[in-house]
């Protein structure tokens, strides 16, 4: 059971997801990707700020953006899905995080499992989880734990009489709250020495607690609480090699990486238009410009006109991302995979500054009503120093500055 630590959620947080009513919606090509998000993103940009001041969890938008078909959207064609290119992912996520970033960022550990699958699961695993995710089943995540500096080593996969079973705590598990299933990282000591792997644990198994224990001041209804295991049942099927995929080169990183980047593209997006919006409508021009608008202010027009001019290059580096990751997926290896993570690591660098700027300076050009409580302009600046906190960029500038200057590959890992 949730532990429900705020007021005016609804009754539904106190229960795992329900099983979806019917299968969602099937997307068949990029462009119609990009076309349903946009539409969705109308919707969800509508009580956005409201979400985030109530901490109001996302039950009905998340069904909606399951039951669209883009939760599917990177199931590789032989299996059913339309295996759409990771620019697109991108764009999709960028999209719908300019409207809500919580909602954004929530299938992030879903499409990062799904590539952990790709990667590693056998053909029997995939074929039963990507016909879960097609018939409208979501992943969340229970991937890292507080105070160790090996993020998954005190959860445990082990065995006894009756099975394998989970021990464990995890937090940041975002997206567990909403799950079907909760894919988790645990290890196992195999011939005197740990490995790992992710084991995809049923959201409503014997066991598990979800809390929703998230109080971070941005991104508030992502639910990246905490998951206890406890004794928790879970069958081999279900049990997939991690450790094995970052031995080789392999591109979960990348992908994993290149959602983080269109998350903080989109939250810049929303500032930047919020800013316009208000500028345009509402804001008033400072004495000294000697005009009638603030939009005719010869400072702010440079302001917005540098701001234009990093949020579109910004783009162009996702998108650049997006296809060496494609390049990499249809031939791995250690060059191709490191130039995927290295253009990703570029695009991730612009966009966490950008992201942080735009939401800045939304305020410092809209002036001083901007900042009325009730506008919920603020979100915009909280979400992106949250999400941008996910892993350093300083040694995203450190990788990228090693790789061009000494050949140095980058590390094999999730989060770069």
């Amino acid at each position: 059971m949730n532990v429900d630590i705020s007021t005016g959620l609804l009754e539904r947080s106190e229960q795992p997801a329900q099983a979806p009513q019917q299968s969602p919606a099937r997307i068949e090509s990029d462009a119609q990707a990009i076309a349903v998000a946009q539409r969705l993103a109308n919707d969800f940009a509508q009580e956005a700020a409201l979400r985030d001041r109530e901490r109001r969890l996302p039950w009905d938008e998340l069904d909606a953006f399951v039951a669209s078909g883009l939760w599917a959207i990177t199931v590789p064609r032989e299996f059913g899905g339309p295996g759409v290119k990771n620019g697109t992912l991108a764009e999709v996520t960028a999209t719908i995080a300019a409207a809500d970033g919580s909602l954004g960022q929530i299938p992030q550990n879903h499409f990062y499992a799904l590539e952990v699958l790709r990667v590693g699961g056998s053909v029997e695993q995939r074929r039963f989880f990507y016909g879960r995710v097609l018939a409208g089943e979501r992943f969340g995540n229970a991937l890292a734990e507080i105070g160790h500096k090996d993020f998954m080593r005190r959860t445990r996969l082990s065995r006894d009489a009756q099975g394998w079973r989970i021990d464990g705590r995890k937090f940041y598990c975002t997206g567990a709250l909403y799950a079907h299933w909760i894919p988790t990282l645990v290890v196992s000591e195999e011939d005197g020495r740990d490995v790992t792997y992710l084991v995809f644990v049923p959201r409503g198994a014997p066991g598990v607690t979800v809390t929703d224990d998230w109080d971070g001041f941005g991104q508030r209804v992502t639910g990246s609480g905490s998951v206890q295991f406890e004794g928790v049942r879970v069958q081999a099927e279900w049990i997939v090699p991690f450790q094995t995929s970052f031995e080789r080169a392999t591109t979960i990183g990348p992908l994993a990486q290149i959602i983080h980047a269109a998350i903080d593209l989109g939250q810049a997006r929303g500032a930047f238009d919020a800013a316009l919006r208000f500028v345009r409508e509402r804001s008033r021009p400072w004495i000294d410009a000697k005009v009638e608008r603030a939009a005719d202010d010869p400072l702010t027009i440079a302001q917005f006109g540098d701001l234009a001019a990093r949020l579109t290059a910004a783009e162009a580096l996702v998108r650049r991302a997006g296809r060496y990751v494609d390049a990499a997926q249809a031939a791995p290896d250690d060059l191709s995979v490191a130039q995927a993570s290295i253009a990703v690591a570029e695009a991730r660098a612009l966009t966490t500054s950008i992201s942080l700027d735009a939401g800045s300076r939304l305020f410092e050009l809209a002036g001083t009503a901007a900042t009325l409580d009730g506008l919920g302009l603020d979100r915009y600046w909280r979400n992106a120093r949250t999400h941008t906190l996910h892993d350093p960029v300083r040694w995203k500038y450190h990788a990228i500055g090693n790789f061009y200057l000494n050949d140095a590959l980058p590390p094999r890992h999730g989060a770069l």
